[in-house]
């Protein structure tokens, strides 16, 4: 039986790699038209992956080429909230009909929008179209606060909502206190592995019990998200930077909230060591604290899961650009199991990440509320 599963689990990661495979070479294949060349260039296949990676304001699975030579996108739109020099503005992103260079020009409240590298501008007044100079930067238009739900912005709700579900039933079952069943079975020796494994030895047993809760909460959410990042989904949260330092803003608000006097007491006026080095020891201390530990949180993250969505689809682009090579069986084979071998390890990395993140958020918890005892 467990044989089996684990077959199972290995088929369905030799099917997620297939369809990203099959969804790159798609993307080859259908833009050989009247919308543009082949993708069979460093720079296109680079500007392809890197479009890949980035969070865009709809969600889009895959397109293709009709026999007009149209090109259409299968997806959905998501909400475009903007705030304007006229208050909230609302609509769907398909009014922007999947043009990302500035030439679909939305109105709304008399006010007129174009989206230009994924960002939302709103035109000047009076403007029709969006001018740009020498360097393809907008001269009559700017850029508006943007509250959409984007496509990071929906993973996140997912995930969210599904963590909500799964740790609620097992919290009932807890208080009838009864054996956990179904998925509560897969949670529990995870959720005793964060406390017993990370939170307690990190913390402390006086105080680990304080800041469980928020270290069960980062590394579920990481760990499914870094998970959602390796299907063909196309969902890269944790690749985004502004979502890695918004995790790491909240580990910093908890144990600078949490740090008792004698944390401070050692980072403001540290004892043992001469009067005159002491101010230059608060000033390491306080940018150690303030700078370079959630520094160190967001880029860890973000780093490593971007760098293997690029890895991994550069492999893959290796059969897309050697297709019309003769060595183009050789070079199929050996990216589809480069390729394989990597989404094998990412799936290590996902886990690994979230531990590493929560780990490092319990050590400076851990540090900020240690008591000291004097002698």
């Amino acid at each position: 039986m467990k044989a089996a599963k684990q077959s199972f689990k290995f088929l369905a990661l030799l099917l997620a790699l297939f369809i990203g495979t099959s969804t790159f070479a798609q993307h080859h294949e259908e833009n050989h038209g009247k919308d543009g060349g082949e993708i069979n260039t460093d720079k296109e296949v680079s500007d392809y992956i890197l479009h890949h990676i980035k969070d865009s304001h709809d969600f889009t699975l895959w397109s293709h080429t009709n026999e007009a030579g149209e090109r259409k996108h299968v997806g959905f739109p998501l909400p475009v909230i903007l705030w304007t020099s006229e208050g909230l503005v609302t609509f769907m992103s398909s009014e922007f009909h999947h043009n990302d260079d500035g030439h679909t020009i939305v109105e709304k409240k008399g006010l007129k929008f174009a989206k230009i590298h994924s960002k939302i501008y709103e035109l000047e007044s009076g403007a029709s179209n969006v001018a740009f100079d020498e360097d393809h930067h907008a001269t009559n238009a700017h850029k508006v606060l943007d509250f959409s739900i984007t496509k990071s912005v929906f993973g996140i709700l997912l995930v969210g909502i599904l963590m909500i579900l799964a740790f609620s039933s097992l919290a009932r079952q807890y208080k009838k206190k009864a054996i956990p069943t179904g998925f509560g079975r897969v949670l529990e020796p995870l959720v005793l592995y964060v406390r017993d494994e990370i939170a307690r030895p990190n913390i402390g047993d006086k105080h680990y019990r304080r800041f469980t809760g928020y270290l069960l909460t980062v590394f579920f959410f990481i760990w499914i998200l870094n998970l959602l990042g390796l299907t063909p989904i196309g969902f890269n949260v944790t690749g985004q930077i502004a979502v890695t330092a918004a995790l790491a803003i909240l580990t910093l608000i908890v144990y600078t909230f949490s740090a008792n006097k004698h944390y401070w007491g050692h980072v403001l006026w540290m004892p043992g060591v001469p009067i005159l080095i002491r101010p230059v020891l608060a000033i390491i201390e306080l940018a150690g604290h303030f700078l370079i530990k959630p520094f160190s949180l967001l880029v860890r993250l973000f780093a490593n899961i971007s760098a293997g969505h690029i890895v991994v689809m550069s492999l893959i682009a290796i059969m897309v650009v050697m297709k019309n090579e003769l060595t183009a069986g050789g070079a199929t084979a050996l990216s589809f199991v480069l390729a394989m071998f990597i989404t094998l390890i990412e799936v290590l990395v996902a886990f690994l990440q979230a531990y590493i993140f929560t780990m490092l958020s319990a050590l400076f918890i851990g540090m900020a509320v240690e008591e000291h005892e004097h002698h």
